[in-house]
Protein backbone atom coordinates (compact mmCIF):
# COMPACT_ATOMS: atom_id res chain seq x y z
CA UNK A 1 0.00 0.00 0.00
CA UNK A 2 1.19 3.73 -0.71
CA UNK A 3 1.57 6.38 1.77
CA UNK A 4 -1.16 8.18 0.83
CA UNK A 5 -3.36 4.39 1.06
CA UNK A 6 -2.27 3.82 4.12
CA UNK A 7 -2.69 7.38 5.63
CA UNK A 8 -6.85 7.29 4.83
CA UNK A 9 -7.15 3.86 5.93
CA UNK A 10 -5.47 4.72 9.18
CA UNK A 11 -7.65 7.60 9.76
CA UNK A 12 -10.69 5.69 8.68
CA UNK A 13 -9.79 3.10 11.23
CA UNK A 14 -9.43 5.46 14.10
CA UNK A 15 -12.55 7.12 13.56
CA UNK A 16 -14.33 3.79 13.89
CA UNK A 17 -11.78 2.17 16.17
CA UNK A 18 -9.50 3.49 18.22
CA UNK A 19 -8.11 7.23 17.66
CA UNK A 20 -4.32 5.58 18.82
CA UNK A 21 -4.44 3.14 16.48
CA UNK A 22 -1.39 3.71 13.84
CA UNK A 23 -0.57 1.82 10.94
CA UNK A 24 2.86 1.10 9.52
CA UNK A 25 4.36 -0.60 6.82
CA UNK A 26 5.70 -4.12 6.75
CA UNK A 27 9.21 -5.23 5.83
CA UNK A 28 9.27 -7.00 2.54
CA UNK A 29 5.88 -6.58 1.37
CA UNK A 30 3.67 -3.71 -0.04
CA UNK A 31 0.37 -5.72 0.26
CA UNK A 32 -0.12 -4.93 4.17
CA UNK A 33 0.54 -2.98 7.04
CA UNK A 34 0.73 -3.52 11.03
CA UNK A 35 -1.81 -2.19 13.05
CA UNK A 36 -0.69 -1.05 16.51
CA UNK A 37 -2.19 0.49 19.47
CA UNK A 38 0.84 2.72 21.35
CA UNK A 39 3.80 0.26 21.10
CA UNK A 40 1.72 -2.87 21.09
CA UNK A 41 1.08 -4.93 18.02
CA UNK A 42 -2.46 -5.54 17.29
CA UNK A 43 -3.38 -7.02 13.71
CA UNK A 44 -2.63 -7.00 10.21
CA UNK A 45 -4.24 -5.62 7.13
CA UNK A 46 -4.50 -6.86 3.82
CA UNK A 47 -5.42 -5.14 0.57
CA UNK A 48 -7.43 -7.29 -1.37
CA UNK A 49 -8.31 -6.36 -5.08
CA UNK A 50 -10.43 -8.33 -7.33
CA UNK A 51 -12.09 -7.99 -10.35
CA UNK A 52 -11.53 -3.72 -10.32
CA UNK A 53 -12.58 -3.65 -6.54
CA UNK A 54 -10.45 -3.07 -3.66
CA UNK A 55 -11.24 -4.14 0.05
CA UNK A 56 -9.13 -4.82 3.19
CA UNK A 57 -9.15 -7.19 5.83
CA UNK A 58 -8.13 -6.30 9.51
CA UNK A 59 -7.40 -9.63 10.55
CA UNK A 60 -5.92 -10.11 14.37
CA UNK A 61 -5.20 -13.02 16.27
CA UNK A 62 -6.02 -13.09 20.02
CA UNK A 63 -4.58 -16.07 21.99
CA UNK A 64 -6.11 -17.70 24.49
CA UNK A 65 -3.35 -16.75 26.85
CA UNK A 66 -4.04 -13.18 26.57
CA UNK A 67 -7.94 -13.62 27.56
CA UNK A 68 -7.46 -16.01 30.61
CA UNK A 69 -5.19 -14.60 32.67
Amino acid sequence: MNREETLRLEAYLKEKLNPGLRLLPRDKTDDSVEVYLGAEFLAVVYKDVDEGETSYQFQMTVLEEDITG
